[in-house]
């Protein structure tokens, strides 16, 4: 099968069975939606829900989580992983948007690297999600659901995953395609017990096809 086929193939199961995948962070606007994926990191959506309601009531923008110290911060995030770093980020990453971007969550990837605690995958969560953009945020559900549909091709990075990917999704399915990944790797691509029974990828799926091979012979 040639990538472009197999690319064929995932794409038309995704719109067919997930036609409306989208993010399970809760969030209300671009902000909240950045504090919550900068807690998503190493944590598990459900925390991070469990976490943002209380935190962005009592900071629920730019302006006001600029004058925090990250110590109050702390007290609201504490239940999730690194939480004195998180808190730190968060306090830095609201004071930037302040100073710098007028308290508005810009648009642009590379802009919003330049916030504490936003690295590219974040980065490129947020402007997908929030605004459209045609960018592929690579997490460990999509890297590893990715190599093994066979989607990427000896991706040792997300990088390199993103740049295979985003190659060959068309533009306009790129915000979906992000979701899509994510969801299937999270709820059946599962990293230690994928549900291959369950799975309606597994008849072009690379793993699948070793993974018989291997009990065959």
């Amino acid at each position: 099968m040639t990538t472009r086929e197999r690319y064929r193939r995932t794409i038309e199961y995704f719109t067919a069975n997930m036609p409306d995948a989208e993010t399970e962070l809760r969030y209300t606007n671009p902000f909240g939606l950045i504090v919550a994926v900068i807690l998503s990191a190493q944590c598990t959506d459900k925390r991070v829900n469990m976490i943002t309601p209380a935190l962005l009531k009592e900071f629920p923008d730019a302006e006001s989580m600029a004058k925090a110290e990250h110590e109050e911060v702390f007290e609201f995030i504490r239940s999730c992983s690194y939480p004195n770093n998180k808190a730190r980020h968060l306090v830095a990453m609201a004071r930037m948007l302040v100073s710098e971007f007028g308290g508005i969550v810009p648009s642009d990837p590379a802009e919003l690297q330049r916030l504490p605690g936003v690295g590219r995958k974040t980065a490129n969560v947020v402007a997908s999600v929030i605004y459209n953009k045609p960018v592929m945020a690579v997490d460990t559900h999509v890297f590893r659901v990715a190599a093994r549909i066979g989607l990427t091709k000896n991706a040792k990075t997300p990088l390199s995953a993103e740049l295979q990917l985003s190659s060959n999704i068309p533009d306009e399915l790129m915000h979906k395609a992000h979701h899509w990944l994510i969801l299937h790797g999270r709820y059946v691509c599962k990293a230690r017990t994928p549900l291959c029974g369950e799975c309606g990828l597994k008849e072009f799926c690379r793993y699948y096809a070793r993974k018989n091979k291997h009990k065959a012979s």
